[in-house]
């Protein structure tokens, strides 16, 4: 995959996010007013245990009841919608996702960058505008109605920081100091005290969405990579090992060791569920992109995950590619999104094929888009972005309008016709059937667009 130069500050923003969701690790300097990612500093928050491949998080342990049969219960009731959230990082350029292929402005804007109406395929419910080249699976999809494309999404007073963006969308809100994410508010209403796969980070990290102040989330780099690892140990000696552990999780009179038996005994309770993924694939009923990345082998496993019944319910991923594109900005976004489509493809045909469409909505976005006017190569950070809701179940229509670029902000940056808060306040009510007050501040101020069918 193509790389192109990114700034300091999406590197800094990266590496951050990457250490706050270690255990034991401190964080690396940042500049004065930027927000940390929320789960950052939580009071009560610990880790339970960090393995090769999981980072099991738990936050109010004082409050927590982690019972080894709690999973099991949670799987055992009414399938619950899913809701998936996969992240372009670094700001993906907008007016190249959808261009405005006949727009003498918008040649005029970009005499390097521009894509010629033969690029791509035409978007039909803008025909002024054209699908990325690379995008052609996504169009497929939008051709049968399963895709709806905020064109311009964003916020109002937008911020052109990585640090700050990222962390709005995060936590849902345009608020530097909130430190628990949207869909981690949202369990914290709506989920188990004894369910950590309700909220998945299918990802080495934790994603700040997904940071909660009350019930356990999880985080697995893959479902096969769930393992605890010990050196020179393998084979029938492991497994005696393994059930050893396993045993440890017995209530006990102490409280301190008995919380530590508890989550003990979730951690095994998660390896003997997520033990059948072991091995080189999981049986897709479809094939996923064979490339150099491991973002199509976690969407597999997700949908044999989904498979399996096991409780999920909040996901969240990122997807390949560097989209912080202030140069050589062709080739790699070309690449970026070339397997993120794809792959993005691959799983919504295994969900179809396997029966799960309908329980199951993704959500594409990024911190922001891109600065209308090139700068030879590249382009610098904009305003509205644009964004995807992929599903059976998505209504498949256009949410706010392309604003054109004959009209830029002050900064030369593509306007907002949608607000992500608003798309956050109708994903929780029309779609996992929660109250959005009680999740968004403000809820009440923002309009909802219709996304669900």
């Amino acid at each position: 995959m193509a790389h192109c130069h990114h700034c300091d500050e999406f590197s800094r923003a990266s590496l951050m996010r990457r250490t706050a969701a270690e255990a034991g690790r401190g964080l690396p300097a940042i500049e004065p007013g930027m927000p940390v990612p929320a789960g950052t500093g939580l009071d009560r928050r610990s880790f339970v245990t960090r393995t090769f491949g999981l980072a099991l998080s738990v936050y109010g342990i004082g409050k927590l009841g982690l019972f080894e049969e709690g999973i099991a219960r949670a799987a055992s009731g009414p399938a619950q919608p899913v809701l998936v959230s996969v992240f372009l990082p670094g700001g993906a350029d907008a007016l190249s996702v959808l261009y405005p292929a006949l727009d003498s402005t918008y040649r005029k804007l970009r005499p390097t960058l521009a894509l010629g109406p033969a690029a791509g395929p035409v978007f039909s419910e803008d025909t002024r505008l054209h699908w990325h080249p690379s995008l052609q699976p996504l169009a497929t999809l939008h051709g049968e109605g399963k895709v709806s494309v905020l064109p311009a999404v964003g916020y109002t007073h937008p911020d052109q920081s990585h640090f700050t963006s990222r962390h709005f969308w995060e936590v849902g809100a345009t608020d530097a100091q909130l430190v628990s994410g949207w869909m981690g508010r949202y369990l914290d209403h709506a989920g188990s005290m004894d369910n950590p796969l309700q909220g998945l980070s299918l990802d080495y990290q934790l994603q700040p969405s997904l940071a909660s102040t009350k019930v356990p989330v999880a985080s697995v780099a893959a479902p096969e990579e769930y393992s605890f690892w010990a050196p020179g140990v393998w084979g029938d000696v492991e497994q005696r090992m393994l059930d050893a552990l396993g045993s440890l999780g017995a209530p006990r009179k102490d409280p301190y060791l008995n919380q530590a038996a508890k989550a003990t005994a979730q951690a095994d309770r998660l390896r003997r569920q997520l033990a059948p993924f072991a091995g080189e694939g999981y049986g897709s009923p479809v094939p996923y992109p064979d490339v150099d990345d491991s973002f199509p082998h976690r969407l597999a496993g997700l949908a044999a995950m989904l498979n399996a019944n096991l409780p999920l319910r909040c996901v969240a991923i990122t997807a390949p590619g560097e989209y912080d594109t202030h140069s050589d900005q062709p080739q790699a976004l070309a690449d970026g999104l070339d397997v993120t489509a794809r792959s993005l493809l691959a799983f919504q045909r295994d969900l179809e094929a396997r029966g799960l469409a309908d329980r199951v909505l993704t959500l594409v976005w990024s911190e922001f888009g891109r600065r209308a006017e090139e700068n030879g190569s590249g382009t610098d950070h904009g305003a509205a972005g644009s964004g995807f809701l992929i599903g059976t179940r998505a209504r498949g229509q256009m949410v706010g309008e392309f604003p054109g670029v004959d009209n830029l902000d002050d900064d030369g940056n593509l306007h907002a016709t949608a607000d992500f808060r608003g798309v956050y306040c109708s994903l929780l009510e029309q779609w996992l059937g929660e109250d959005a007050t009680a999740v968004i501040p403000g809820a009440g101020s923002f309009s909802r667009p219709v996304l669900v069918k």
